[in-house]
């Protein structure tokens, strides 16, 4: 069996990725596979902690949303983060995956509110801890929780899968000559104001020396490969 890179690790994943080609809701083939990819890494003993966004289901910032307060609209985007994390716990442990969901806002009913000790202890038992509910606070975003729970669990890197390939000087999807940067520091994401991660969960990984790895949800096995060790994707380093 091929040796993992990393001992502990956080995933963030794409909220809008778990909606599919359909672009709205949940697509149950699109978690099922990304279920799959995380079972691969847990059976290579991988420690796995996970957030998931809320993208598929509202964007806090959308311009659609200009009755809501800010504050309100944040909120509404940390419980579709719990929706989110409630279905791939599903379809996780439809693969005999031990799994655990915490949130940061409580909802007893549905997951174990967060707690930096139990979740640690999850993850020393083989359990995947999926984190909810973003910080638990209005004005921050789930890569700035996925970086804040990724030092608190105390893992090895932070991987953020999403549907670019990788890290831009310029968005590609705007500027088909954008040229994509396998490395860069923290420093340099911080000054080019590059959107594929904010500001501030890019301070926190500056903060707390933890490499983030930027790489592409949507192709098939790519988690387990950026586990392995290969060379997808861009560094913030």
């Amino acid at each position: 069996m091929p040796q993992a890179h990393y001992k502990r690790v956080m995933v963030k994943l794409s909220g809008e990725a778990f909606a599919g080609d359909v672009g709205f809701g949940i697509d149950p083939e699109v978690v099922h596979r990304i279920a799959e990819e995380i079972k691969e890494c847990r059976d290579l003993g991988v420690e796995m902690g996970i957030v998931v966004g809320g993208g598929n289901f509202l964007r806090a910032r959308s311009h659609s949303l200009h009755d809501i307060q800010r504050t309100t609209a944040d909120y509404m985007g940390m419980l579709a983060s719990v929706l989110n994390s409630l279905a791939l716990q599903a379809s996780l442990e439809a693969l005999s995956v031990d799994t655990r969901v915490q949130s940061a806002i409580e909802i007893r009913e549905v997951a174990e509110p967060y707690i930096r000790r139990r979740a640690v202890r999850h993850l020393e038992k083989g359990r995947v801890v999926i984190f909810g509910g973003g910080t638990g606070n209005p004005y921050f975003t789930t890569d700035t929780a996925a970086a804040l729970r990724a030092a608190e669990i105390g893992a090895e890197v932070l991987m953020k899968a999403t549907d670019v390939d990788g890290v831009y000087e310029r968005d590609p999807k705007v500027d088909e000559t954008a040229k994509k940067m396998e490395e860069l520091t923290y420093l340099d994401a911080l000054r080019m104001g590059l959107r594929v991660m904010d500001a501030t969960a890019v301070s926190l990984s500056m903060d707390t020396k933890i490499p983030v790895i930027v790489f592409n949800l949507l192709t098939p096995g790519n988690i387990k490969r950026v586990l392995l060790g290969e060379k997808i994707g861009s560094v913030i380093t």
